[in-house]
C-alpha cells in the first residue's frame, strides 16, 4: 500500500503585498497537483491587480511590480472565488492540500474572500473539511532541537530539495509539495501509521504548543510581537467598535 506521502498531493502558495494578513492582498497565486511522487504535475496560476500599492519591499523579494500587476494581473474578485474552489476541488477529491506556514496563505486568501466576495474560505469547504500538511509545523514538531531558522530555503537545503526560483509561487508550492514528501520518508517510522487526516488535526496542537513556545521566548527577549496559536486559518478578527 502507497504511503500517503508518495500518493496524490496537491500545494498551494501565494506572493502578496506584505506580511499582515489583515491588510495585505494576495499579488500571484499557484496550485501544484501531483498524483504520486515523481509524476509530472499540473501547475494552475494567478496573476492578481491588487487594486492597491505594491510596496517596493515586497516587488524586491517576488519581482511583481505595481505596473505589471495592473497591466497583466486580472481584477481580484473572479480570481479569488477560482482559488477557492480549486482548493474545494482538491478537498472533495480527497487530495492533501500542502501550505507552507498554511496560517499565513489560507488567511490571507479567506480575507481576500470576505473583501471581495462577501464569503468565506469555510463557505468553499462546506462539505469537504481541509487536510492540511504543513512543512513548517511538521518538520519543527518531528526535528524540534534541530538550530537554526526553518523558512522554505532553509527546509530545502536541509531536506536536499530544489528551489529554483524562491518566490515564485509556482516555485514555492512545488519545494514545499516535495519538502513534504521528504520529510515524510525520514519520519516514516513515526508518520507512516498516521493518515493525512489524523496529521491535520495533529499539527492543529503542534503548532499552538510551537506558538506557546515562541510567545514565551519574546516575552523572555521584551519583544511586544504576539504569535496566533491558531492553524491553519486564523479565525476573523472582532469588528472595531
Amino acid at each position: 500500500m502507497t504511503c500517503w506521502y508518495e500518493g496524490p498531493l496537491a500545494a498551494f502558495d501565494t506572493e502578496t503585498t506584505g506580511v499582515d494578513v489583515e491588510t495585505d492582498r494576495i499579488v500571484s497565486a499557484a496550485l501544484i497537483v501531483q498524483q504520486g511522487a515523481g509524476t509530472r504535475p499540473r501547475v494552475s496560476r494567478w496573476l492578481v491587480n491588487p487594486g492597491v500599492p505594491v510596496p517596493e519591499a515586497a516587488t524586491a523579494i517576488h519581482g511583481l511590480t505595481e505596473e505589471h500587476l495592473q497591466h497583466n494581473g486580472r481584477w481580484p474578485a473572479p480570481v479569488m472565488e477560482e482559488m477557492a474552489r480549486e482548493l474545494g476541488e482538491q478537498c472533495a477529491a480527497g487530495r492533501p492540500l500542502v501550505v507552507m506556514n498554511a496560517p499565513f496563505d489560507l488567511t490571507l486568501l479567506d480575507r481576500e474572500l470576505r473583501r471581495h466576495r462577501a464569503s468565506t474560505l469555510s463557505a468553499y469547504l462546506a462539505n469537504s473539511p481541509l487536510c492540511v500538511l504543513d512543512p513548517r509545523v511538521l518538520d519543527k514538531h518531528l526535528d524540534r532541537y534541530r538550530k537554526g531558522r526553518r523558512t522554505l530555503t532553509d527546509l530545502c537545503a536541509h531536506y536536499e530539495v530544489e528551489l529554483d526560483a524562491a518566490h515564485d509561487a509556482a516555485a514555492d508550492a512545488m519545494a514545499a509539495l516535495d519538502v513534504v514528501r521528504a520529510v515524510g520518508r525520514r519520519f516514516a517510522s513515526r508518520l507512516e501509521r498516521l493518515s493525512p487526516a489524523e496529521l491535520h488535526t495533529l499539527q492543529a496542537v503542534w503548532h499552538a504548543a510551537q506558538a506557546r513556545g515562541l510567545q514565551a521566548w519574546f516575552a523572555r527577549s521584551g519583544t511586544p510581537e504576539t504569535v496566533d496559536p491558531a492553524w491553519p486559518v486564523r479565525p476573523e478578527l472582532p469588528a472595531a467598535a
